[in-house]
């Protein structure tokens, strides 16, 4: 006979007082269940994880929440945010839950070298601080001086990432031909720290955070340019609340910006057909749905629309730190958006963050995969100026 599963009602306290305020709003409606996009796919993960029930097993404080395919299968895309009648908030509800998670040592291991490397090095992909510029090697990128208007705070991905320096390389030469004010810090910067409270390391965080701000204040930094939707979405929300209020801007809306005023004229258009994944951060949690398809129809002869788009746009599957967990072929997001972008045929899958270029990247590295390219949107609109 099995062991009883005792309720442990301390755990849904915890979880209210720690900023899960929403916690008790749930009326197991299963809308959110619903909306999940492992509902997409079939496999080990899907079968495991129900939004609803883990939201359920929280309140009662059941054990078995905590296993790494319930707790940590969540990306936070917060599809299920969205739709929520009650206005729950899944993903600051499990943000805690892992916090709380961490605290008691039991992050997944897989999640482990993130968190050090994060302390170590101010960054989660296990690349030394002096090499957090190496992405400029070659180019001009200017320093950030009190006379300038715009701090460039390059994702730790494009720091590091041999795929994703690319973008961070083509917005340099967009940004520049421009004219925009603009420089980066060095590197003394460290990672926003959006990976680090996702996946529960709330301490450390809050030690990224602190010393980001502080290096903010100290060169007079006001207005800032991310190159990441996480960056755009920690910066501008949560860094306040810690006494970092600064302008915050994805390059996408000031790509935009530069375009409709003229600053930035391109000089040819792409060749076939492109189409635009909404990525979560800058779509569904930040509401930016308009300025990247304005700088695709300005440099495309033809976009057209996947089937999910706007807030109904389907995850990538790498946030809330899966990125750095393993997804099972056959349960990848990436995946449907590849497939989708096929079926619409498209050449040219576009998007504006460096975690969705690498996982989408992933999802089309089959015998079609000369068939559709991945990119990023400011590597688009460099090729075309």
């Amino acid at each position: 006979m099995s062991e009883a599963n005792i309720p442990l009602p301390e755990l849904g306290q915890a979880v209210v007082e720690s900023g899960g305020e929403t916690l008790y709003y749930c009326l197991q409606c299963g809308l959110c269940t619903a909306s999940c996009p492992w509902r997409l796919v079939e496999g080990e993960i899907s079968q495991e994880f129900n939004i609803r029930r883990l939201e359920h097993m929280a309140q009662l404080g059941l054990e078995g929440y905590e296993k790494e395919n319930i707790l940590f299968a969540c990306t936070t895309c917060n599809q299920c945010g969205v739709r929520c009648p009650r206005e729950v908030k899944p993903v600051e509800n499990i943000r805690v839950l892992r916090a709380l998670i961490a605290e008691a040592g039991s992050t997944p291991p897989a999640l482990r070298p993130v968190i050090g490397s994060l302390k170590s090095d101010g960054n989660p992909w296990q690349g030394e601080r002096s090499k957090r510029l190496d992405w400029t090697e070659g180019l001009d990128v200017p320093r950030f001086g009190t006379d300038t208007e715009y701090l460039l705070f390059v994702c730790c991905t494009s720091c590091y990432d041999s795929r994703s320096r690319k973008i961070a390389r083509a917005l340099v030469k967009v940004l520049q031909a421009a004219g925009v004010s603009f420089g980066i810090i060095g590197e003394e910067e460290s990672c926003c720290g959006e990976s680090a409270r996702k996946i529960g390391a709330e301490d450390t965080f809050q030690a990224l955070a602190g010393a980001n701000i502080k290096l903010f204040a100290e060169h007079q930094v006001r207005k800032i340019i991310t190159t990441s939707p996480h960056c755009l979405w920690t910066l501008r929300n949560e860094y306040p609340e810690l006494g970092g209020d600064f302008e915050v801007i994805h390059y996408s809306e000031l790509l935009a910006q530069l375009i409709d005023s003229g600053r930035l004229q391109p000089s040819s258009k792409l060749p076939g057909r492109v189409t635009y994944h909404d990525p979560c951060y800058l779509g569904r949690h930040s509401e930016v749905f308009e300025a990247p398809r304005r700088v695709l129809d300005a440099i495309s002869e033809e976009r057209v629309e996947l089937s999910r788009h706007d807030n109904n746009s389907i995850c990538c599957g790498g946030g809330g730190g899966r990125i750095w967990l393993e997804t099972p072929p056959g349960e990848r997001f990436g995946d449907l958006r590849v497939a989708d972008a096929r079926a619409r045929g498209a050449g040219i899958l576009a998007t504006a963050c460096p975690y969705c270029t690498i996982m989408l990247d992933a999802s089309n590295m089959d015998e079609q995969a000369d068939e559709l390219h991945i990119k990023d949107i400011a590597e688009l609109l460099a090729e075309c100026l």
